[in-house]
């Protein structure tokens, strides 16, 4: 046995210890690690599941400095406890919930689960084919087959360790169960559910289509008779022009909004607007993926430098692009929506068949996630309400229908 294992031996033993002397039987703690208020997400429907055990307390940290504690969590469940870094080192948590890679300072030692924050395939060499090792995390909740298995043949985990799991995507079990109704949202909105509705939802890059065509294409869009809202990634809120381009994109998008019937939404969570949208614009995203569940017209816009700065795994990029109508330019886009509406059942196929693909059994990804966190934490579980599989979804067999109440 090497200097090394012997070290770590040691030091799982003095945490074994450690837990031993300080665990309470009906007690667990859960510390949540996110980088932005998208990241918290991905998590949040895990952890609103799981705080109706009044046996789990959890925490929020960010091991990013850039945004504050309250920025990332401003949507965080009331009991949530934020937590700085340093004193989240002081303290033992049983588990440790993230969606992105990040790995908090925990001297005490914690079980740690991975989530994943994204479906598109970028930046493959961290999320999708890692050229570094992953078998530090005890669990990782894989959204789809695909991905676990780039994991495997990249050799970042053992095929035949605990760690990887087969679990969906949580996040977006609320598109297909029900629960998002699109007048509602829309009234909400303050927009008219009778109009189509367009969403034009971009990723973050200095060479996304927000930075090459986005305020021509949101004109464009605000001069039909449609619904407008605008979905931006939470980097092209960051100043940094690694991320946005250094520009300030919702002072633009304002002023060109104004008196006009668009909406520049604020919430972190894409869920609903996705559910209130007939039509949906975007580049190369993980939000146009989790379109597809809704199996509705999707329009991309391809950006060849976007793919490349992003390094996206061609298999993803194809995937998009056979479930979606590609275009380059704004003028494009909007003719392309109008095909969409008039024929929303174009590719429907395709869409169905990516979405299968990609999101494994969505719907009932919250309940197979908080059945791992239990079984992590050593604890038997509480009964929670049955979740139904993926339905159907209510689409109109023709040209764009009025009467949508039923999704």
């Amino acid at each position: 046995m090497s200097l090394r294992d012997t070290a770590w031996r040691f030091v799982d033993g003095a945490r074994a210890i450690d837990v031993a002397l300080t665990r309470r039987s009906d007690a667990r703690s859960v510390l949540v690690d996110s980088r932005t208020a998208m990241n918290y997400v991905m998590a949040a429907p895990v952890q609103a599941a799981l705080a109706r055990d009044p046996r789990i307390r959890f925490y929020a940290t960010s091991t990013d400095a850039a945004l504050s504690l309250e920025d990332i969590y401003r949507d965080a469940l009331p009991a949530t406890t934020l937590i700085r870094p340093a004193a989240a080192a002081l303290m033992r948590f049983d588990a440790y919930l993230t969606s992105d890679l990040l790995w908090a300072r925990l001297p005490r030692g914690t079980r740690r689960i991975q989530m994943f924050h994204g479906v598109s395939g970028k930046y493959s060499h961290d999320y999708d084919s890692p050229t570094s090792s992953m078998r530090r995390w005890h669990r990782l909740f894989f959204v789809n087959q695909r991905r676990m298995q780039n994991f495997i043949n990249a050799d970042a985990i053992d095929a035949a360790s605990e760690a990887p799991r087969l679990v969906g995507m949580p996040k977006v079990d609320c598109l297909v169960d029900g629960s998002l109704k699109r007048n509602d949202i829309l009234g909400g909105l303050g927009m008219d559910p009778a109009k189509p509705t367009i969403l034009y939802a971009p990723t973050w890059s200095a060479a996304s289509s927000l930075n090459i065509m986005g305020i021509d294409l949101i004109g464009g869009l605000l001069r039909r008779d449609w619904n407008v809202i605008v979905k931006l990634h939470d980097r092209s809120r960051d100043p940094r022009p690694f991320y946005s381009g250094g520009i300030d994109w919702v002072g633009h998008i304002k002023t060109v909004m104004a008196g006009r019937s668009g909406h520049l939404v604020n919430d972190a969570n894409i869920c609903p607007y996705l559910a209130a949208a007939d039509a949906m614009i975007s580049d190369h995203s993980s939000a146009a993926f989790e379109y597809l569940l809704l199996d509705r017209p999707l329009v991309r816009i391809h950006v060849p430098e976007l793919l490349k700065s992003s390094n996206s795994n061609e298999e993803y990029v194809r995937l998009l692009a056979d479930a979606s109508e590609s275009v380059e330019t704004a003028p494009a886009a909007i003719d392309a929506v109008e095909r969409g509406l008039a024929s929303p059942r174009a590719r429907s196929g395709s869409r169905r068949s990516v979405a299968d693909d990609l999101f494994y059994r969505a719907g009932t990804a919250t309940s197979r996630a908080v059945h791992e966190v239990y079984e992590l934490l050593e604890l038997d579980p509480v009964a929670l309400p049955a979740v139904a599989a993926r339905p159907e979804p209510a689409l109109p067999t023709a040209a764009f229908n009025h009467s949508r109440d039923a999704l």
